[in-house]
Order: C-alpha cells, then structure tokens, then sequence
C-alpha cells in the first residue's frame, strides 16, 4: 500500500482545506508513491523519533505537529528541524502531519477525544466557522460540554488531573463553586476564551495562557491550563486508532519517546 493511499484517507477524515491559514499540515517529506512498510505515530517528528521509526522499520511518520512550520530556507543541519528533515530523507522516511485540520473536525477530531476522556455530554464546538460542514457536521474550534454529574471545584481539578493523567494543573482562582459545563481547546487555546464565557462554561481547559492572559478571567471562569503537550498527548492514540481501525497491510506504532520539550522539576 502507497503512502498516498493513507494520507488521502487522512485527508477525507480531515480535509486539508479545514486546516488555519498559518498552518502546514500534509505530506511535508516524502513521497507519495513509496510503499508503506509501517507507520510510526506521534505528536512532534524530532531527531529521535525518526532514530524510533528507523528501529522499527517504520518508513512513515505521522504527526499531529508539522516539522516544517516556518520558511526553511536551507539545509545544513544547524537546528532540530533541519537535522530532524535530513536524517528523514536519508532514511527514506516520509513524515506527515495533520494539524489544525484534525482540530476543527467533530468526527475523530482532538477535542472530542479530550470530551471523551472527561466524559462530556450534550457536546458542541465553541467556536464554528459560519456555513462551513464536513460529514455533515459542523467546523470550528474549541468544545464545550457538560459533566454528567456535579463537581466542586477541588474535586473536579482532582478529576481532570486522573482522567487526563497529569501531575500539575496551572489554573486561576477557584471561583466557581461547582463545575456543570466544561470548555475545552486542545492546544493554544487563550483566542477561545471570550466564547468559553458566552457560553456559560464554569472552566475551560486548555494551554499556553500567557500571564497577563490569566486576569482576563475575571472571577468569571476558571482557567486550567494543562500544558500543551498535555492537552494533545491523546491524538497520538485517536490517530493509532483511526489507523488500525481501517488498514490491515502494515504495522502502526505509537511513539514511546514523550516529545515534550517542557520539563518539571519536582
């Protein structure tokens, strides 16, 4: 089976034209007409895990994380991404990425697999994009949903740390007394925030708030922000599943290198 097969069906799962304007999702290194010996998923394609998809015999990387997201201008090896591109291509290891695309849809999307693990109900997008559907679903970014029970707020931060398996949740005053509705934003998510609290959200859970950022909720919200690579660890399986789900022909693999550049010392 060809690459292009897979990415083409990636591609019907998350069309690119659903992907930010900013974005660099798709076949990135590669080519299309190779033949898939196996498939290595994981959110950032870095120097090591390249070294992983070489071990493995794995000839495909897919990641949630494009490796190429600026202008690259040249190819000497002098940061992680030109290493990472070159050992890639020498290699003959094709990486993928599938982004903000992934993001934006309902359907095998990043927040819907975040609702899942908190068990949310009664789910809609935060954010839709005015008339624009895919399989008959809405696009947009952002979830919001509710709890099937009531939480306080101590109990619900202690829930949210065991349902999204993390050891420190940053997160502004406690001032909501019970947790009902929750919004969520896998990634960057600070732009949702006015929409968290149109819509009645008690929290909103996401990453990268910038201090300042933090006032901006006002005793009116919680914000708990999960770290980045925190709130997107779970694609990796949402893509392993999707995968195995629908091919048969190679072997897939889920990353065992934890990618995140972010350390805490304890």
């Amino acid at each position: 089976m060809k690459i292009d097969q897979l990415v083409q069906f990636l591609h019907r799962t998350a069309p690119l034209s659903l992907q930010e304007d900013y974005d660099n999702a798709g076949l990135i290194v590669g080519s299309p007409d190779t033949e898939i010996s196996g498939v290595l998923i994981c959110l950032d394609a870095i120097e090591s895990v390249v070294d992983e998809a070489i071990i493995l015999n794995c000839n495909l990387i897919i990641a949630h994380h494009p490796i190429i997201f600026r202008g690259l201008k040249k190819l000497n090896g002098t940061n992680y991404i030109e290493r990472t591109v070159i050992k890639a291509l020498k290699n003959d290891i094709a990486i993928f990425a599938i982004h903000t695309n992934l993001d934006n849809v309902i359907l095998s999307g990043v927040n819907t697999k975040i609702a899942e693990k908190l068990k949310l109900t009664d789910t809609s997008l935060l954010a839709p994009k005015p008339g624009i559907y895919h399989d008959g679903n809405p696009v947009g970014s952002g979830m919001i949903g509710s709890l099937t029970g009531i939480f306080t707020a101590d109990s619900f931060m202690e829930y949210l740390k065991d349902k999204m398996e993390l050891n420190i949740v940053k997160h502004t005053e406690l001032c909501m007394p019970y947790i009902r509705r929750v919004a969520i934003c896998g990634g960057s998510g600070g732009f949702l925030l006015k929409e968290a609290k149109q819509q009645g959200a008690d929290i909103f859970i996401t990453s990268d708030f910038k201090y300042h950022e933090y006032f901006d909720a006002d005793g009116e919200i919680i914000i708990a922000d999960i770290g980045h690579f925190e709130s997107e660890k779970y694609t990796i399986e949402l893509l392993y599943e999707l995968i195995i789900n629908n091919f048969s022909t190679f072997a897939a693999h889920c990353t065992k290198i934890i990618t995140n550049p972010i350390k805490y010392f304890q």
